[in-house]
């Protein structure tokens, strides 16, 4: 029993490895071909490792089926755990955010004037995109004063805006 919580105690290790050092020795299996990509990385080793380990004392230690049978177990135990590493580790990897806000996505936002804005000029707001806050210079048909309440009509640049005073 002492080999087999000795595996698990060695996977555990692994695995604090693989948190510590992501990714340093991942590149070790890159040039295996038929999709191993992922299969044989340190969490899933790892995985398999502790699940092999403490499965296999577990049988050991409580039933009287000896060492072939939690060897078998172990094996089994391991290989369900480092497959569901991988593909724990593959959803997590492939998850694609919504991507960076353009300048379409400004239209329709609401803001603060910060320095008022003349008719005939630029002046700065500050405008809610995606949750945070960003300055903007603005331009107005008509003059729109420090503090007023704005929407984002359009975008004139990458660093300027149209807007107008919200009526309420």
């Amino acid at each position: 029993m002492g080999w087999f919580l000795g595996l698990g105690l060695a996977g555990l290790g692994l695995l604090l490895v693989s948190l510590i050092f992501d990714g340093v020795m991942e590149g070790v299996f890159d040039g295996l071909a038929g999709g191993l990509d992922g299969l044989l990385s340190l969490p899933v080793i790892a995985g398999f490792l502790s699940m092999l380990g403490f499965a296999g004392a577990i049988v050991l230690g409580t039933t009287g089926l000896g060492v072939p049978a939690a060897i078998a177990v172990g094996v089994g135990a391991g290989a369900g755990a480092g497959w569901l590493t991988w593909r724990l580790s593959r959803a997590l990897m492939s998850d694609r955010g919504a991507g960076a806000p353009r300048g379409a996505d400004l239209v329709g936002c609401s803001g603060t004037v910060i320095t008022g804005i003349p008719a005939d000029g630029y002046g700065e707001v500050l405008v809610y995109l995606a949750g945070q806050r960003v300055k903007y210079a603005a331009k107005s048909i008509v003059p729109v004063a420090r503090g007023t309440e704005v929407w984002v009509e359009s975008t004139l640049s990458p660093t300027s805006v149209t807007v107008r005073a919200v009526e309420r």
